[in-house]
């Protein structure tokens, strides 16, 4: 008989400095909807669902549940979840259960989420079916998941072009479990170390990966993945880590944790970064694309709904309006309001607006001006980029408004941009524009690096700003680098 893998998942990277997420703002599918949903697309399930079939596993999708981040989840919200996910894993008797995870997961009463997660399948199942999960390297990871989880693969890549990947791993990781090949044991080792969104196209964060691979070539090394944490959760402890999965041997996954953990401690300062201000960074575009050419790609960092930011920021916008590039276009606000006037109104019509600025002063005031009405959409299209190609997203009804030489992208749904799909939609083709800002703190990458001139982040007041000393931190238990520069790490050398 065909070795029976149940797959589903419970994902949500909490920002505790935002609003509340409730279970309203989750997708969930069940059964045969996750395959409908991930067969052929590139996210941690359609990996999961690769790998069982590659290897002849039969797939029992149970449940999944996954929003867009946002604040910490309801009490009740995590505990129906939950309650879906072991009911439905239960109902497949399945001898394997591989699960997407985040590793950031905030709710009220539970800092960590996961730990939760895995505990409640880990009792539903008993101690003997091998359990797997993907994981975000955004994840603020506790030593407790190691209790309840056979095997955890974090992705390796920001962006997260290696999502399908690490999925695959998992599953066939679990195959290998069952059949008696491997027997992993893993390794987590937590630095006092806060990072910003650092990409892993640049250093340090790419040799760091390159040095994570070295391990990787060690024999009896499965796994070695750096966690970069997720800096806008306000937890006790939280930050930086290093795991490892090793066949079998629980020195050796130690080891190395120990030697990468030390490597990234000895690299802490090359991660700090400072980026411009809004107008400092569409100047620079703005002069950028007159002597080289465009487009300039200019990301909000600060109103990244990525990152639990609103998306109806306005501090970009305007300054992108103040900067009066001859060609630009922005992607976009989040304002279902002003969709609604612009739709009322009608393709031609000039409207006055009170556009964005809804939902935190810190992220900007609404911008006030009329705006001409060039185009309504259904707000549906198809991801091109690595991260997640093949996914269908609908943000609902959209608007593209001119205020002055600036198309300005307006949805229905919080969330940040990818590709230049969202674009075409609407009728605007990036290539020949001057300036193009997108809300995303890096995932825009995957989607934009072959089509940019140059990439310049803007950072300023937001719920997601990359000033970390300026976040309203309670629990962060201190020291903690770089906010305390003289901040000790027990494991270094």
């Amino acid at each position: 008989m065909a070795l029976r893998m149940a797959i589903g998942g419970l994902s949500h990277e909490s920002n505790t400095f935002c609003n509340p997420t409730p279970l309203s703002s989750f997708r969930q599918r069940r059964g045969e909807e996750i395959v409908a949903a991930h067969h052929g697309v590139r996210t941690y399930i359609g990996g999961m669902l690769a790998g069982a079939e590659a290897t002849g596993a039969e797939v029992i999708p149970t449940y999944e549940a996954e929003a867009e981040p946002g604040g910490r989840i309801t009490a009740d919200a995590l505990a129906a979840m939950i309650r879906q996910l072991v009911d439905a894993i239960v109902a497949a008797r399945p001898d394997v259960v591989c699960l997407a995870l985040h590793g950031a997961g905030v709710a009220d009463g539970c800092d960590d989420v996961e730990t939760e997660v895995l505990r409640a399948v880990r009792g539903a199942v008993g101690p003997s079916v091998p359990i797997a999960a993907s994981l975000d390297l955004h994840g603020n990871l506790f030593p407790e998941m190691l209790d309840y989880a056979t095997a955890l693969f974090g992705v390796k890549l920001y962006p997260h072009a290696d999502s399908y990947e690490r999925g695959e791993e998992a599953a066939r990781c679990l195959v290998d479990c069952a059949a008696g090949s491997v027997r992993p044991v893993m390794a987590l080792e937590r630095l006092p170390l806060l990072l910003f969104s650092c990409t892993s196209d640049l250093d340090p964060v790419k040799s760091v990966n390159e040095y994570c691979a070295q391990w990787e070539r060690r024999t009896g090394v499965r796994a070695v993945r750096f966690f970069h944490g997720f800096c806008h959760t306000d937890l006790p402890s939280m930050g930086a880590s290093v795991l490892v999965v090793a066949d079998g041997d629980a020195a050796l996954a130690r080891e190395a944790a120990m030697d990468v953990a030390r490597h990234v401690w000895r690299r802490r300062a090359e991660f700090t970064q400072k980026n411009p201000a809004p107008d400092e960074a569409i100047a620079e575009a703005v002069a950028w694309a007159a002597e080289h050419g465009g487009p300039v790609v200019v990301n909000d960092t600060a109103d990244n709904p990525g990152g639990g930011g609103p998306g109806d920021g306005t501090h970009v916008l305007r300054a992108l309006i103040r900067g009066r590039p001859a060609r630009a276009a922005f992607a976009y606000i989040y304002d279902p309001a002003a969709v609604t006037q612009a739709s009322a109104a009608g393709v031609g019509a000039t409207v006055d607006l009170h556009l964005g600025g809804r939902t935190y002063p810190l992220n900007g005031e609404p911008f006030v001006g009329p705006a001409y009405v060039k185009c309504i959409t259904d707000g549906r299209f198809v991801l091109t980029t690595p991260m997640g190609r093949g996914r269908r997203v609908d943000l609902g009804p959209m608007a593209r408004l001119q205020v002055g030489s600036v198309d300005v992208l307006v949805g229905s749904a919080r969330t940040q941009v990818l590709d230049d799909e969202i674009f075409l939609l609407n009728g605007i083709d990036v290539r020949r524009c001057d300036v193009v800002v997108v809300k995303s703190a890096n995932h825009f990458r995957a989607g934009y690096r072959d089509l940019a001139t140059r990439i310049i982040t803007a950072d300023g007041p937001g719920i997601t700003s990359g000033n970390l000393a300026a976040l309203p931190y309670k629990r962060l238990r201190r020291p903690v680098y770089p906010l305390d520069p003289d901040t000790t790490y027990a494991g270094a050398e």
